[in-house]
């Protein structure tokens, strides 16, 4: 019986781990997005008798809103006169809580650590059960 709650509390312990994965959310970390297109403008430039006028020509890259985003902040780019880019910051907000998991699995894992320990191994089955139990809780409860 010893062999049996030892490997299931190595068990517990290593299904519960969380894993990293690539481009996972971390608390205070936010990524920009900036989108832009290139406009064509013109300019006459007057002539005299002498020299004649003519246009010049050039391309320029505005900062646009990005698409599916709001354009309650966007500046206004209708007038011809070029104006400075500025950056915007769109931070994410991790509303993603686990606690509810967390408790529901602490409980259940370690009822299931004291049903399947005795005697001595009780002491440190019983708190590996609930850490085990309350890291699997969370996973389950999407965080």
């Amino acid at each position: 019986m010893n062999l049996k709650s030892t490997i299931f509390s190595i068990f517990l312990i290593f299904t519960g781990s969380t894993s990293i994965q690539a481009d996972e959310y971390q608390r205070g970390y936010f990524s920009t997005r900036t989108c832009t297109r290139n406009e064509y403008r013109e300019e006459y430039i007057p002539g005299t008798r002498t020299k004649p006028g003519y246009v010049k020509n050039w391309e320029e890259t505005v900062e646009v809103p990005c698409p599916g985003t709001s354009t309650k902040n966007a500046p206004d780019r209708s007038s011809s006169v070029p104006q400075a880019n500025s950056t915007t910051n769109n931070q994410q907000i991790d509303n993603n809580d686990c606690s509810e998991g967390t408790i529901a699995g602490g409980i259940l894992g370690g009822g299931i650590a004291t049903a399947i320990s005795r005697g001595k191994d009780r002491w440190w089955a019983i708190p590996a059960g609930v850490i085990g139990g309350s890291m699997v809780g969370c996973e389950i409860d999407g965080g």
